[in-house]
C-alpha cells in the first residue's frame, strides 16, 4: 500500500513538471481563404511566438539545472524537472508552418509588385 501511494505521488508530481507540447498544424482549414495580408500577419505572429518559446526554453533550462543540482541534496526535486521538450517541439512545428506559409505566399505572388495597367489606346477619328 505504501509503495502504491508513493507511485501515485511521484506520478502526480511528475505531471506538474511542465506543460505538454501543443504544436501548431502545418496546414489549417482557413488557409484557403488567406490573402497576402493575412499570410504576412500570421508570419509576424509566428515569429513573435518563436522568440517567446526561445525565452521559455532558456528559463526552463535554468530551472532544470537548478533542480538537478538541488536534487543531489533533496532527491525529490528531480521530479520537478521538465523533460517534455515543449519549446523545441512547438518551435519545430512553427518553422514547418512558416515554410508552408512561404510556399503559399509564393503561389499567390504576394511578394510581386502589382502589374502595371496596359497603356490606354487613343481613339483615332
Amino acid at each position: 500500500m505504501r509503495i502504491l501511494a508513493a507511485a501515485v505521488l511521484c506520478t502526480a508530481l511528475a505531471g506538474c513538471a511542465g506543460r505538454a507540447p501543443t504544436p501548431v498544424s502545418v496546414v489549417q482549414p482557413q488557409d484557403q481563404y488567406m490573402d497576402c495580408a493575412a499570410i504576412a500577419a500570421e508570419v509576424q505572429a509566428n515569429n513573435a511566438k518563436v522568440q517567446q518559446l526561445a525565452a521559455d526554453k532558456g528559463m526552463k533550462t535554468t530551472q532544470n539545472v537548478a533542480a538537478g543540482v538541488a536534487g543531489v541534496f533533496i532527491p525529490v526535486l528531480w521530479l520537478g524537472m521538465d523533460f517534455q521538450d515543449t519549446a523545441d517541439t512547438e518551435t519545430m512545428a512553427l518553422q514547418n508552418r512558416q515554410q508552408y506559409l512561404a510556399t503559399m505566399a509564393g503561389q499567390r505572388r504576394c511578394g510581386d509588385a502589382p502589374a502595371a495597367p496596359p497603356p490606354k489606346r487613343r481613339a483615332t477619328s
